[in-house]
């Protein structure tokens, strides 16, 4: 009996630091996303999504590409090229275009009225930093193959065909942006040519999640309180896969219902509390700043090893 009601203790605050931690809006995720998931990525070898290019973080969620560190030339815009944005690797147009709001006033009538597109548009899985200028040439392109293109951007793998309207990312991602494109569609219920599985499955097999796939996947999981399924292994894509549809039948909570979420969790004694702002966690016992943590900064973790890999070090104060 002790077991199982510390298992329930442990579910119970798990639940509540998804809560309090998953994003509600676009721009809240690029926050979250750089806070929490990308934090110390900024200069490591794996670089952004496109080019694999080292950044400096600007601002709140921005950043300011390194392009003598992946041999990057400018095609065209050389101001955008210049700073990393934010990609959704599965296109807000594309999921857009399969709910009623985007038809009925497009990407800011689904922002203003669509609880499932806020969700889908915040996601955390489906969010990487890229070039500016390749994410604003990828556009909306399907990922595919774009044979025959050369170099655009340098030493950059990533090739962009505009003929066709496809974007065929570098090597080093291409499991990445397949195990993530599976999630979304699956997650949301969204609808797949065949012709785009078919490559996505290709892609998934010959490129498995590699080391830091899977630690980025835990961090957004102690976030968000789930996995990438296809990430962990728990689901595989076959051809006529069918869509669970879990984000469409429980959509992200809304930002009232997140706050209310927050004012009643004021209570909850967890063994350990992360501080959001200062990026360090205090323990029940041994740290006298423990109860000194203010509501909105709260970060509630079951062990001290999910608050470190969700990048958070032990207070300096505990004893």
């Amino acid at each position: 009996m002790k077991s199982l009601l510390s298992a329930v203790a442990l579910y119970l605050i798990a639940i509540n630091a998804a809560v309090a931690g998953a994003p509600t809006t676009f721009e809240e995720a690029k926050v979250v996303a750089k806070r929490q998931v990308f934090y110390d990525q900024a200069n490591s070898s794996t670089g952004e999504l496109y080019c694999g290019c080292k950044w400096n973080w600007v601002g709140k969620s921005g950043g300011r590409v390194d392009a003598m560190s992946c041999g990057y030339e400018v095609r065209k815009q050389a101001n955008r090229a210049k700073r990393t944005e934010w990609e959704h690797i599965v296109p807000a147009w594309t999921f857009g275009h399969q709910r009623q709001c985007w038809q009925q006033g497009g990407r800011k009538n689904c922002v203003a009225n669509d609880q499932v597109f806020r969700a889908m548009e915040a996601d955390l899985f489906n969010l990487y930093p890229s070039v500016g200028e390749v994410n604003g040439d990828r556009a909306n392109f399907n990922y595919g193959m774009a044979a025959g293109v050369g170099a655009q951007y340098g030493a950059c793998q990533t090739r962009i065909d505009f003929g066709s309207r496809t974007a065929e990312p570098r090597n080093e991602v291409k499991g990445l942006v397949a195990r993530t494109t599976f999630y979304m569609f699956d997650r949301y219920n969204l609808n797949m040519s065949r012709q785009q599985q078919q490559l996505l499955m290709a892609w998934s097999k010959q490129y498995p999640a590699t080391a830091w796939e899977r630690k980025r996947n835990d961090r957004i999981a102690q976030v968000v309180g789930y996995s990438n399924p296809f990430v962990t292994g728990e689901r595989v894509w076959t051809r006529g896969y069918k869509p669970a549809g879990e984000g469409v039948s429980h959509p992200k909570p809304s930002a009232t219902i997140k706050q209310t979420a927050q004012a009643k969790s004021i209570n909850t004694v967890g063994p350990i509390i992360g501080n959001r702002n200062s990026r360090v966690y205090h323990l029940a016992s041994g740290c006298p700043s423990y109860d000194n943590v203010s509501t909105k900064n709260k970060v509630p973790f079951s062990t001290e090893s999910a608050a470190k890999a969700a990048g958070y070090k032990k207070a300096g104060n505990c004893k």
